[in-house]
């Protein structure tokens, strides 16, 4: 078995409020994909740990963990900006969040070929140095890839971002540090208004208009990722997961669907296999249309665990 899959109990507890699209239905829907489509047996089960501050500090000012913790309610909600809020319930969550990326790591280096898919939220990819936002508290895939970087001694990893939304705080946060090469794709312009031009040389940004379809997205991106990557040779590669792009998301106006996240995945795993033996860490992003996310994700395991 060599694709984890690593969630925890707690991050169903997390609430933004009532109606609210980022919601614990999104990973109730993924759970019972994975068990109806009879791939659940097939992976390693692992608890999400909590992160300490310490871990949190590897991307976020010790400034801003110290307030999350502060602002943390014992009762009620706490709104941090007009999409994010915390409820008490909210900080465990967003550590075992944060500590899910940590064990992923932990987990793939241990031997070639392992991959791991965190099932996790709030999600982290709006989350900067020093502020939380868009549904996230703590940046979970920057954390992850600093964790490989400082702890692990990687020298070069990459981060995918494939959500329909920019992922701002993973660019603040990882721009201008080579070690680190960020590809994103995301509708422009939209939510949060960033992205183009980037912030640094290593930030490949490809920014598309509503409508966008899979033929246009591949081609676009292929274009502007793949012999950079391949350049870059990186030793894990990070996914920030995102399937808020498909067609059926209406947080979103691309038009994917769930073979184009087939798709991308197998991109990943060819570099990974040329570069990374084969080891590759994803973590959920957006995808609120919980029947599509749900067959998205599990498309995009079942090729993680297949090749």
């Amino acid at each position: 078995m060599n694709l984890a899959y690593i969630t925890h109990s707690d991050c169903l507890k997390h609430s933004n409020g009532a109606h609210h699209p980022e919601n614990a239905a999104r990973l109730e829907a993924i759970s019972d994909m994975l068990i109806a489509r009879g791939l659940d047996p097939w992976l390693t089960h692992i608890d999400a740990p909590l992160a300490s501050r310490d871990d949190l500090a590897l991307a976020h000012d010790p400034r801003m963990i110290e307030l999350i913790f502060e602002h943390a309610p014992s009762a009620g909600m706490v709104n941090l900006d007009g999409d994010t809020a915390m409820n008490p319930y909210t900080l465990p969550a967003a550590l075992r969040a944060a500590g899910s990326g940590l064990a992923a790591v932990d987990w793939v280096l241990q031997q070639a070929q392992r991959r791991a898919f965190c099932a996790i939220r709030p999600p982290g990819h709006h989350a900067s140095h020093s502020r939380s936002a868009g549904f996230c508290i703590f940046n979970n895939v920057a954390i992850a890839a600093l964790h490989a970087l400082e702890r692990h001694g990687l020298e070069r990893v990459a981060i995918i971002d494939f959500d329909v939304h920019h992922g701002d705080g993973t660019e603040a946060i990882v721009a201008g540090d080579k070690r680190i090469l960020l590809c994103s794709s995301f509708q422009h312009p939209y939510y949060p208004s960033s992205g183009i031009p980037p912030l640094a040389d290593n930030c490949l940004p490809v920014g598309l208009p509503a409508g966008t379809d899979g033929t246009r997205w591949r081609a676009a991106v292929s274009e502007a990722w793949f012999a950079r990557l391949s350049a870059h040779a990186p030793q894990l590669i990070f996914v920030s997961a995102g399937f808020d792009g498909h067609r059926e998301d209406e947080m979103g106006q691309f038009a994917l669907v769930d073979d184009d996240y087939v798709w991308i995945t197998q991109q990943m795993i060819d570099q990974a296999n040329r570069s990374a033996s084969g080891r590759i860490v994803s973590m959920l992003e957006g995808g609120y249309d919980t029947d599509s996310l749900a067959r998205s994700v599990y498309a995009h395991m079942r090729k993680l665990n297949d090749d």
